[in-house]
């Protein structure tokens, strides 16, 4: 499918010296800002000195990227315990800026960015949107979430920093977000696909071609989203859709970004995050091109540096493409979010696949788990995508592919346009009554 934008990256002439280096210069870069990094954060940070310690690892052990495996993992309870500012590794003073998590699953994490942290972050910010596509001059309409929340802020300030003309808009009032898509005719946005999706229901709803407005880029992060997403949203919208990757404790969006070029996973800015997988069940360091989960430590984080930080997020690692730089694989899922219905291993992104796979429904859905006795249910709310059409036909065709490629039979109401609940920012995909 051809859409808008088609701006190819890969011999850019404003591509950044270190985004054309050889992997040796780009190992021995990542070696020195790691000893740096991991020495910071002992000497001058009380949660990773007692750390290492226990683990009997010094910062002087550590001679070769490989080293690294000999630190212990930080954990999102590690955060939280030492909640609110036990993590950093500078004086409060100094820590220019404080996001943190919404703490719907218990205490907020915390994390503070000094004034060196947040060039860095609007620096890696403004290099994903520049291989997104985005370009100085560039109007980019802000949908992601602003406050608390890194999402906003940090397309924000990588958007100011690249050279764009931005519309703070944030989440919601999404009749007024159409109006002003179509007013200020931005080329680019930043939004959760999910939310997107809303956004163009909205673009019909008033009568107007999605795809025959300003929009040729967006960049969409924050939740998983599938392939067949993209094609959807691309089609829909005319728009190519590109992945940015980031999280709040590694630093935010801008850990990875997709190359518009190429559309083949998110590059991780390697000189500023160093990636590994592991097996999520055992620690083990696995090789490239295994799946597993993604670890990151920071390698140039002055107020709370993050060593081995485990992401729960299930990926794999590739070669580099456009840059030098390593790829991860959409993300399938998280080792901590999947859902195990029956003995059955589930994912709400395989869901989603099937619902996008079956004609005439619509992408909007909610995941339902609950207990029927001493069984679990699961019940998929989904849509159509006209009202005219048969709901019970579609619900069979639906619960027949869950339950043929999946393996778990699922119950499936099909509710008419409108009837999922939408999202202005992040959804929430599952719902687990299972426990309650």
């Amino acid at each position: 499918m051809t859409t808008k934008a088609e701006v190819p990256d890969q011999n850019n002439a404003q591509l950044e010296s270190i985004e054309r280096v050889s992997i040796d210069e780009l190992r021995s870069l990542q070696l020195q800002r790691l000893q740096w990094s991991i020495k910071h954060a002992y000497d001058n940070g009380v949660f990773y000195r007692q750390k290492l310690d226990r683990a009997g690892v010094h910062p002087d052990d550590i001679q070769s990227l490989d080293d690294l495996a000999k630190l212990p993992f930080t954990e999102k309870s590690d955060l939280r315990d030492n909640y609110p500012f036990g993590m950093f590794a500078v004086p409060r003073e100094q820590v220019s800026r404080i996001h943190a998590s919404s703490g719907t699953t218990g205490k907020p994490t915390v994390v503070g960015y000094s004034r060196g942290d947040i060039d860095d972050w609007a620096h890696v910010v403004a290099r994903s949107i520049r291989a997104a596509g985005g370009r100085p001059g560039d109007i980019l309409h802000n949908a992601y979430g602003y406050g608390l929340f890194t999402g906003g802020m940090g397309a924000h300030y990588g958007a100011e920093k690249l050279g764009c003309t931005v519309v703070p808009m944030s989440g919601g009032q999404t009749p007024k977000q159409v109006q002003l898509i179509n007013d200020f005719k931005p080329r680019i946005i930043t939004v959760t696909p999910s939310y997107c999706l809303n956004l163009i229901d909205e673009f019909e709803r008033q009568g107007l071609d999605p795809s025959a407005c300003s929009l040729e880029i967006g960049i969409f992060g924050a939740e998983p989203w599938t392939n067949q997403m993209r094609i959807e949203i691309e089609a829909r919208l005319g728009i190519d859709a590109v992945d940015i990757y980031g999280l709040s404790e590694v630093m935010g969006p801008g850990v990875a970004q997709e190359c518009v070029d190429r559309k083949d996973g998110p590059t991780i800015w390697e000189d500023y995050f160093y990636p590994e997988v592991i097996d999520p069940q055992t620690g083990e360091v696995l090789p490239d091109g295994e799946l597993g989960e993604l670890v990151f430590t920071s390698l140039t984080k002055e107020a709370m540096p993050i060593l081995r930080y485990r992401t729960r997020d299930l990926t794999r690692l590739l070669p580099g493409t456009s840059r030098p730089m390593r790829r991860m694989e959409k993300i399938t899922g998280r080792s901590d979010d999947m859902m195990i219905v029956r003995g059955v291993n589930v994912f709400p992104t395989q869901i989603e696949e099937h619902i996008l796979a079956v004609e005439g429904l619509s992408p909007h859905y909610q995941i339902e788990l609950e207990k029927q006795g001493h069984l679990d249910s699961i019940k998929v709310h989904c849509e159509l995508q006209s009202d005219d059409l048969d709901a019970d036909s579609v619900a069979e065709r639906l619960k027949q592919r869950i339950k043929n490629m999946v393996g778990i039979s699922a119950q499936i109401h099909v509710h008419k346009q409108g009837g999922v609940l939408r999202s202005e920012g992040k959804a929430q995909r599952v719902i687990d009554s299972r426990g309650t």
